[in-house]
């Protein structure tokens, strides 16, 4: 079977090849982005792997089926960036990895938090500068603190552990409050009596900017917010605006709303166009990695493991289970 795989990047080829060890992929490995235009690049494949920042929506989903694909397995658990509706329409099946390692994406976050909270980085640099100083990297202890975690997924849920063994006072917020050990309360009671906020629920239109202006005046003055979700969980710019008053004490994100000219690319020698993502880099209490939680030797393996077998089962049209993304009737 051919399988065509977009955005592949090095490291993706070679857990994917390792996965696919004894099996009849044959992979067509290119390094351009799903979309429109590149849709025709698939002909000739029973399927197509994408990842986040692919575009299938209708008008390539269309190409796509016009050229024999039979389905999508995304590498990835989110799925908010494929056009349903038209998959459904098309009769092609969505194969998802709805979990391959929550403990690195937890861990990240707390990495984030903890470094920019104890001004990691800026020690960092100036140690090798010879500054030895300490004015400008004071933080504050995590024990003790209320740390508000929204969404208590599998990902949110160990990241409440994890602050929970930091000593910390842990409010929960999710819709579907499954964690019987959790104290959940609504979003604005966790707003404003977290001194840490941390972002962990998936992409929907009910998620779309649900940290907005008005969630920014609930919070705490100083307060930290860490995003390693999906970019539009915040509305950025109205981080810019609560970074500049002050009230909002320091962001430290792994994705961003318009990350998909920017992370997984080296642009170290081109000038950033997005002013917005050039805005948040001008800010001394902001932290961006670029969309970089999930990257670990466990992960990566899950990651190629379950795609292989998704990719398996859409082609030889056998059930997909609880990776199969299933289309609203």
């Amino acid at each position: 079977m051919k399988i065509s795989c977009f955005s592949t990047h090095p490291f993706d080829r070679e857990y994917l090849e390792k996965a696919s060890v004894g099996t009849d992929i044959v992979w067509d490995f290119l390094e351009t982005g799903l979309n429109p235009k590149t849709a025709i690049l698939a002909a000739g494949s029973d399927a197509v792997c994408c990842f986040v920042n692919d575009k299938p929506n209708r008008e390539a989903l269309v190409a796509l089926s016009s050229v024999g694909v039979r389905g999508l397995a995304l590498r990835s658990a989110g799925y908010n960036h494929v056009d349903l509706a038209a998959c459904k329409e098309l009769g092609l099946r969505v194969a998802r990895v709805p979990a391959y390692s929550p403990h690195a994406v937890a861990e990240h976050a707390i990495a984030l938090l903890l470094t920019l909270n104890r001004k990691l980085h800026k020690a960092y640099n100036r140690v090798r500068e010879g500054n030895f100083a300490l004015h400008g990297l004071m933080g504050f202890d995590l024990n003790g603190k209320t740390v508000g975690v929204v969404g208590t997924g599998k990902i949110g849920s160990i990241v409440a552990k994890i602050l929970r063994a930091f000593g910390c006072h842990v409010l929960a917020n999710d819709p579907l409050p499954t964690q019987k050990d959790l104290e959940y309360v609504d979003l604005p009671t966790l707003l404003r009596a977290s001194r840490v906020v941390t972002l962990h629920p998936p992409l929907t239109p009910d998620s779309h900017h649900l940290i907005d202006r008005e969630a920014f005046e609930m919070m705490p003055s100083g307060a930290i917010l860490v995003n390693t979700s999906r970019g539009a969980l915040v509305d950025t710019n109205a981080a810019i605006d609560s970074l500049k008053s002050g009230r909002l004490g320091g962001l430290a994100i792994d994705v961003y709303e318009e990350e998909e000219n920017l992370f997984f690319r080296d642009l170290s020698d081109t000038i950033i166009q997005d002013d917005v993502f050039a805005r948040l880099l001008s800010f001394p209490n902001v932290l961006i990695s670029g969309h970089q939680a999930f990257f670990t030797e466990e992960a990566l393996t899950a990651i190629a493991k379950i795609t292989v077998e998704n990719l398996m089962c859409l082609v030889e049209d056998r059930p997909l289970g609880a990776n199969e993304v299933r289309f609203e009737t």
